[in-house]
Parts: structure tokens; C-alpha cells; sequence
């Protein structure tokens, strides 16, 4: 049995974004023709689309990740849409759900300027490697005229460059970017246009295009920042501020966790702060490893002397709090009743961090009621031109 919602804007908003999503029930087994009834109920429950829409976004859990290439052919030929975007997700969203560990699909049309958009091919190799010369070259003319202001984008965690790429296409495009990496266990497929991977792909907004988005961290600073002043290789800091790593880790969670350090697995992270923000942003990476007897930390990051190194923590109530505080910010810059959203989270947040019935997806639901919403659950979120972790961007279209 497939279970289907549409959510649409209706005409009040003029009618240029619809939503739909389609799941097997959780007790249903998964058959290899599975995603065709999805598909079929996606487009059902889409019933009839904007007038002239031209743009589709298309999020499937991963177990879909070898059909994905049969979905969007499908997709094109019933609804006539020809421009796709998307990727596979541990799980994916819709408005006021979450969907994981079954077939899903969560889908979003938009009717926009025929002129008003532009996909693009994975971009595999960063700018210092040539990776953006025939991005430039195919897409040079349009970005000059257009000036988008805004990319989606997914790229392949497989990739060792994507942060590089990432960067690069904030470069050349001038635009600030929001996406995620592909989180599967099996294949790592992306559709921009055609099927791909390997890359960052996906799709340029003009400068038409009226967006606000924001990022909300999963997790939350303690202690003050450092500096590293010894590394014994790559991610392996041995000193921050001239003491042991270790001990100044210690110091910063607090005595009752130093007892034993095995309590801080998936509590307890790196922060990089970020050069220059002005709202003390920063990076979470993971601690891989800790050398009690060396009193070594292995970050997962290069890091050299001289850099900022921080810790934070990890829990439900500051993950809550943050993503309400970034909501109600949102709010206030939209001006009013967003027409539609693209929502990317990380992996470790959703299930893992807000429970198991969809609050994280509810908290935005009831902020800002049934607009058309789409997203999944990524390896890595991508906000401007970063690469984060355990954070969660949403974007609301305007």
C-alpha cells in the first residue's frame, strides 16, 4: 500500500510551487517495480500542476537509489516537466513528516521564467584542478545575463574535493548556495538534467528568484576557542594554547565527563570557528580518536598551528532550541507567508536527534503552516559556500 499527500500553495499564493510525497507502509515489503506506485501516487496526489511549470525537485530514500534514473523518466513523461534536480537521502521530508528505512519520494514543481533557472552536470574536480573551466564555458553567458543569486546543489561524499568544488562555485556563480551530500548505502546518484554522479550538480536561480534561507546548528559551543600549536599529522593536534590537547579538552567538558572520555562518543565534537563571521559560526567535525597516553586528539580535519579549535555538544534540547531560534528568524526576514521550502538536514539530526515522530519537520510546519515542502536527509549540508555538519538549512521560497 503506497500512503500520499499533496501539499500545495494554492491560489492564494499564486499557485507556482505543489508539493507531493508517496511512502510504502513500514510494514510493506519492497518490491523491485515498488517505485512505479510511488511515482504514480506522487503524480496523483500532485493533481494538476501550476500552469507552465517547468522545474522539479525529486528526494527517494536510497533503497531507490538504482531506480532514480527510471523515476525521473517517468516523472518526465507524465507530467511533462523535463528539468529535474535531486538526489537520494537516508531519508527525505515533506511538510510536517520524515520518511526513513522504506521506499519514499518527496517531490516539488515550480512554474518559473523559462530563463530563470539553469541546471548544470556534476562539476568533479575543484577550480585549482581545472574543475570549473567547462563549467564556465557552458554556462558563463547565462550567469553574466542572469546574476542568480541562489544555487541547489548536491555532490557525492565519495568526492575528497567537494568542499573545494563547493567553494568554487560560490566563486564563479557569486551565488549562495544550499544542498546536501547524497547519504546512501548503495548507489550515489544525482539528477541534474541527466542522471550523474561524482560531482556537485545542480541548479542556478536568477536574480528574480526572492529567497531567505538560514542554517540552525545541531549542536552547541562550550568552553572557549584555541589555538593549535602543535600537530603530529594530518587532524592530529597535540597541543592547543601551548598545553596538551587533551587536557585542555578536559577541561573544557567538564570534570564529570573527563572521568571517563568514552562518554563523549557522538556527544561531544570539534568546532572550527569560521574566519570573519560575524555570528560565531563554525564547523562541526567529528573526535575520531583520543591518545590517553600522549595526550593527543584526532579531529576529522586538517588542521596546522595557527588554527581556531573549539568543542561543542550534541543534545535534543540545544538542537531545539537553535532551529526554533533559526526559524523565527526566517519569519521575520520573509516578510510574510513563504509559496514553497527546500529543507536539508544532516543525517545525525531527525530521528537520531529529535525523536521518531518528525518533530524537527513539525517545528517548521508549525511555524510556518502547509506550504509546499521538499528535502532529505544528507552526508553533509551545504549552506553559501561551506560544507557543515549536524546542521539543518532551510531555504523558503518567495
Amino acid at each position: 500500500m503506497v500512503t500520499t499527500s499533496p501539499l500545495e500553495s494554492g491560489a492564494q499564493r499564486a499557485g507556482r510551487y505543489k508539493a507531493a510525497h508517496a511512502a510504502l507502509e513500514e510494514s510493506e515489503e519492497a518490491s523491485p517495480g515498488a517505485w512505479g506506485s510511488l511515482v504514480k501516487g506522487c503524480l496523483e496526489a500532485l493533481g494538476e500542476l501550476p500552469e507552465g511549470a517547468n522545474l522539479g525537485f525529486v528526494y527517494a530514500t536510497d533503497s531507490l537509489s538504482e531506480s532514480l534514473g527510471s523515476i525521473v523518466t517517468f516523472l518526465r513523461e507524465r507530467s511533462g516537466i523535463q528539468h529535474w534536480i535531486g538526489t537520494v537521502g537516508e531519508g527525505v521530508v515533506a511538510n510536517g513528516v520524515e520518511f526513513y528505512d522504506r521506499p519514499a519520494l518527496s517531490l516539488l514543481v515550480a512554474a518559473l521564467p523559462e530563463e530563470g533557472f539553469r541546471t548544470f552536470a556534476p562539476v568533479t574536480a575543484a577550480a585549482q584542478s581545472g574543475g570549473l573551466e567547462g563549467f564556465s564555458r557552458v554556462h558563463g553567458t547565462w550567469i553574466t545575463q542572469h546574476r542568480p543569486m541562489l544555487g541547489v546543489v548536491h555532490g557525492d561524499p565519495r568526492n575528497p574535493a567537494v568542499s573545494e568544488i563547493v567553494e568554487g562555485l560560490a566563486e564563479t556563480t557569486s551565488s549562495f548556495l544550499v544542498g546536501g551530500l547524497t547519504a546512501s548505502t548503495d548507489g550515489f546518484p544525482q539528477v541534474a538534467g541527466d542522471l550523474g554522479e561524482g560531482g556537485v550538480s545542480g541548479v542556478l536561480f536568477s536574480s528574480e528568484q526572492m529567497v531567505v534561507t538560514g542554517l540552525s546548528q545541531g549542536c552547541t559551543p562550550i568552553g572557549g576557542e584555541h589555538e593549535v600549536t602543535s600537530v603530529k599529522g594530518p587532524g592530529v593536534v597535540s597541543a592547543l594554547d601551548g598545553r596538551p590537547a587533551l587536557d585542555v579538552l578536559r577541561e573544557d567538558i567538564g570534570e564529570l565527563l573527563a572521568r571517563d572520555l568514552r562518554r563523549i562518543g557522538g556527544y561531544i565534537f570539534a568546532a572550527l570557528p569560521i574566519a570573519g563571521s560575524d555570528t560565531g559560526d563554525y564547523l562541526v567535525r567529528n573526535l575520531i580518536g583520543l591518545d590517553l597516553d600522549r595526550g593527543l586528539l584526532q579531529v576529522g580535519a586538517e588542521l596546522q598551528p595557527g588554527d581556531r579549535l573549539g568543542f561543542c555538544r550534541r543534545d535534543h534540547q540545544t538542537a531545539r532550541a537553535d532551529l526554533k531560534r533559526m526559524l523565527e528568524d526566517l519569519r521575520e526576514r520573509a516578510g510574510g507567508a513563504p509559496r514553497g521550502a527546500l529543507y536539508f538536514s544532516c543525517v545525525a539530526r531527525g530521528r537520531h536527534l529529535f525523536g521518531l515522530h518528525s518533530e524537527e519537520l513539525r517545528l517548521i510546519r508549525d511555524t510556518f503552516g502547509d506550504m509546499p515542502l521538499t528535502g532529505f536527509f544528507a552526508n553533509g549540508e551545504i549552506s553559501n559556500n561551506r560544507l557543515y555538519g549536524y546542521t539543518g538549512v532551510l531555504t523558503l521560497l518567495l
